[in-house]
């Protein structure tokens, strides 16, 4: 059996990462890979938030303030991911563990996978690149995600 869900969460998760390559919209990201309730929530320096007023929030919801789809409205406002076929690694290097459970979250299961791309601000036009780390968790029974961290 956790063989049987280490297999559905390791694709699911490849899977989402893909759509984000391919620049799926949240429209379509949304339904497609997450749970009802979903959260996201992206980390980094406090220093960084007057630029970049996603980051240290969690959003929760599909739609509404705070949701999502705010954070993913945010996040277009402000930075441009330039994503391509060398983002993420192959399949069987995601870190699967269908059995964690995240404290506060509902389902099981924690996939971990570093990724690494260019990004590029709307404002300035300025890029950089950088390494980052997605943590997907409280996976429902058929593998959609309930939190994506983002490190």
């Amino acid at each position: 059996m956790t063989s049987q869900r280490s297999i559905i969460l390791r694709t699911e998760a490849a899977s989402f990462c893909q759509a984000l390559v391919v620049r799926l919209t949240p429209q379509e990201l949304l339904p497609r890979y997450f749970t009802l309730n979903p959260k996201i929530t992206e980390h980094g320096p406090t220093w960084c938030r007057d630029r970049l007023p996603f980051l240290a929030e969690t959003f929760s919801g599909i739609s509404g303030k705070d949701s999502c789809l705010s954070y993913f409205d945010a996040l277009s406002q402000t930075l441009k991911m330039h994503m391509d076929e060398t983002t993420f690694p192959d399949n069987n290097e995601y870190i699967v563990d269908p059995d964690a459970v995240v404290e506060g979250e509902n389902g099981s299961g924690v996939v971990c996978v570093v990724g690494k791309a260019r990004f590029e601000s709307v404002k300035t036009g300025n890029s950089w690149r950088e390494q980052f780390i997605y943590r997907l968790s409280g996976f429902d029974a058929d593998g959609k995600i309930g939190h994506w961290v983002a490190c």
